[in-house]
């Protein structure tokens, strides 16, 4: 009952207050990035698929600007990168955007995290049981290693997460979450699954 009711209805109501205290933080952060990526804009947005791999647009804050070089093509994104932006990607700040995908029904707070397009052909049968449920901010591989554990082990821990959804485990991420954002922890860069790399 949780997953397939509950879960979608605490989720609106919790970020629909959330949104209701924040939004001048949000709307403070847009100005500044706005003005730091040199008129780039302060939000992204890109496809990616959801529940029963429907596709959706997900928002982000920009943390970069569309600096080029020369011949038009874009600088390395370390050169496009700002300070700003740095900070925003270390303490998870990018993500806040993504509570409005949360209030549209694309994304929950808690679940897989949702990849780019391009990897559903590469899914196995047992990895595209991810998308059983809505994508999230946050999910249970997230919490356990986030990026130092292999694109294998964070698929099987997906599916773990798609048959063992609970209030409980729910609570217990949202805990484990903002404790590895306050320490910074497990965080480094990644190429994306599929490559041999994690």
């Amino acid at each position: 009952m949780y997953k397939h009711f509950f879960k979608r209805f605490f989720d609106f109501i919790i970020v629909f207050m959330v949104l209701l205290c924040i939004w001048w933080i949000i709307a403070i952060i847009a100005i500044w990035l706005h003005f730091a990526n040199k008129g780039a804009g302060a939000f992204f947005t890109q496809e990616r698929p959801g529940k029963d791999e429907k596709l959706f647009k997900v928002i982000k804050f920009k943390s970069m600007t569309d600096e080029r070089d020369a011949s038009g093509n874009l600088l390395p994104e370390a050169q496009r990168l700002t300070k700003v932006g740095a900070f925003i990607r270390k303490t998870s700040i990018d993500e806040l955007p993504q509570l409005i995908n949360v209030l549209k029904g694309d994304m929950a707070l808690i679940g897989p995290r949702p990849l780019l397009p391009k990897y559903l052909p590469l899914y196995n049968s047992e990895q595209r049981r991810r998308h059983e449920v809505r994508p999230g901010i946050t999910g249970w591989a997230q919490v356990n290693g986030r990026n130092k554990v292999t694109w294998t082990e964070k698929f099987k821990l997906d599916v773990w997460y798609v048959d063992n959804c609970s209030l409980g485990l729910d609570i217990k991420i949202v805990y484990m979450t903002i404790k590895n954002v306050l320490s910074s922890k497990d965080i480094v860069l990644t190429t994306g699954p599929f490559t041999g790399n994690n």
